[in-house]
């Protein structure tokens, strides 16, 4: 089972985390820009955590045998701050950047002037820097926040293919369906769907266009979530290619449009669906080595004490 987490915040996991993903069939993963947990203060903060997140951060999941890739924007959370809006003119000098496969998180969180001003300026960067978009669903009433999301969507005049629209439920599902856009579903311990909801979706709704992701941060999550749905979509009876589809193939398709995707050679050969063109991954932009010729990143390393050569 070759695992492909579109959405998954490793800053806030460990290094164990990556050596059970990579057990578990992940290969690659889309790290989105996300809050921290509590305000941060200055623009300086944010560029900090944007170098982070394109450069210690494939680094280290490199050392797991992880490609890892970032969606870059200010997240709704901090977009009414007032000491944040600063970030807004500094993200095109990171949408240029190999690692960077998308715009994200970008959308609501409370549905406040300032998100509405920050979302559809930074669907206008993803226009013109002509890469997808990595759209957050507001907690608190859902489903009208979606549906004005998918407004904003619309009259920002983005094509629906690129846009991949987040945490949806039972309750939005279907209008994002019929928007055009891709759905993502966040696969949760306690909170958002879990794996028997995600199967009766996807029996309902069928398998294009949808992408299953763990989310995984600071709070209480599980990074094995997408493994865990692959294998309820195994015991509901689901084909290895229809399992294929959702876990890679959707993601590979979705990022792959950014055409900066960083694909494991192991994960190209002949498996469920490659026998289709249309689901074959795209060209990647080659991306520079992370590690100096001593293995480490800028004179760091995630290795501590002694090893056996």
């Amino acid at each position: 089972m070759r695992i492909f987490d579109p959405h998954i915040h490793m800053t806030s996991r460990t290094t164990d985390d990556y050596e059970r993903m990579y057990a578990a069939g992940v290969r690659v993963v889309v790290e989105p820009s996300f809050w921290l947990g509590q305000p941060r203060t200055s623009v300086g903060s944010f560029v900090d955590y944007f170098d982070a997140l394109l450069g210690w951060e494939p680094y280290r999941a490199a050392q797991f045998g992880i490609r890892h890739h970032a969606a870059i924007a200010l997240n709704p959370k901090e977009a009414e701050d007032p000491r944040c809006r600063g970030v807004l003119d500094v993200l095109p000098r990171y949408l240029v950047k190999n690692r960077v496969v998308a715009v994200g998180e970008v959308g609501y969180d409370s549905m406040t002037p300032g998100e509405d001003e920050a979302f559809a300026h930074q669907l206008q960067l993803a226009i013109e820097h002509h890469l997808p978009v990595l759209v957050h669903t507001p907690h608190r009433d859902k489903a009208a926040g979606t549906r004005r999301t998918l407004d904003v969507v619309r009259e920002s005049g983005i094509d629906p293919a690129m846009v991949l629209v987040d945490h949806l439920n039972e309750t939005t599902v279907r209008m994002v369906a019929d928007s055009g856009c891709w759905m993502g579903f966040s696969i949760y311990p306690d909170t958002k769907m879990d794996e028997e909801r995600m199967v009766l979706l996807l029996a309902e709704y069928g398998t294009d266009r949808m992408l299953v992701n763990s989310a995984a941060d600071w709070g209480r999550s599980d990074p094995l979530k997408t493994r865990r749905t692959g294998e309820a979509m195994r015991a509901a009876g689901f084909s290895t290619d229809r399992i294929d589809q959702v876990l890679w193939r959707n993601p590979v398709a979705f990022y792959g449009q950014s055409g900066r995707l960083d694909l494991p050679p192991d994960t190209l050969d002949a498996e469920p669906g490659r026998d289709d063109p249309a689901q074959a991954a795209p060209p990647a932009t080659p991306v520079p080595a992370l590690a100096a010729p001593d293995g480490t990143y800028l004179g760091n390393s995630v290795l501590r004490g002694a090893r056996k050569e």
